[in-house]
């Protein structure tokens, strides 16, 4: 059986979309073309719909460590679900690790992983981050849950979620910088 002109391009464009869906190639490739079309989240101040209420939420990092989201209240936060196996979420780390080394020390910052610990730590340490990401101990309350990733929250302060967004966003952008400037001198 031989292959006609036509069927032979057919097959190539098929071998292509393969490879380019279901390799790590391809992830890398997606991981790339989200960086480019990725943008600073809409930062208009949104009405706040929701305040978290209920902070005892516990946590463990990547050593196993057992926290608790309620030493948090009363501080600025931002709350990242994320993958290791997720292009966009992979596509968005660097801005949110940028944006982590200007604010660590006057944001508070949980990077939540929604993958085995070990893939985890493995990414982290190939990609030398040093960033704090927990997992979910208990249930994430209600509020601050994600139904596909990457999500990211901003609370103030007072826990009202300033800004929830889904999708690979540029965190390190100046909008974010001067919205998170603003919240830190909020009472």
């Amino acid at each position: 059986m031989t292959l006609k002109k036509g069927q032979l391009s057919d097959a190539i464009w098929i071998l292509l979309i393969l490879l380019f869906l279901f390799t790590p190639l391809g992830f890398y490739a997606k991981v790339q073309l989200m960086r480019l079309f990725s943008f600073a989240p809409s930062i208009e101040k949104q009405e706040t719909s929701q305040k978290l209420t209920d902070y005892n939420w516990q946590l463990l990092d990547v050593q196993g460590n057992r926290s608790n989201f309620s030493i948090n209240r009363g501080e600025v936060v931002i709350i990242n679900h994320w993958a290791t196996w997720c292009p966009p979420c992979i596509a968005e780390m660097p801005s949110l690790v940028a944006l982590h080394e200007d604010y660590g020390e006057k944001v508070k910052f949980i990077f939540l992983a929604n993958d085995d610990s070990a893939k985890v730590r493995s990414y982290l340490n190939k990609k030398d981050y040093a960033i704090p990401v927990f997992f979910e101990n208990t249930q994430t309350p209600t509020a601050l849950k994600a139904s596909s990733l990457p999500t990211t929250y901003i609370l103030d302060k007072k826990g009202n979620i300033v800004l929830k967004e889904i999708g690979a966003a540029d965190w390190n952008a100046k909008a974010v910088k001067d919205l998170l400037d603003t919240l830190l001198v909020e009472h």
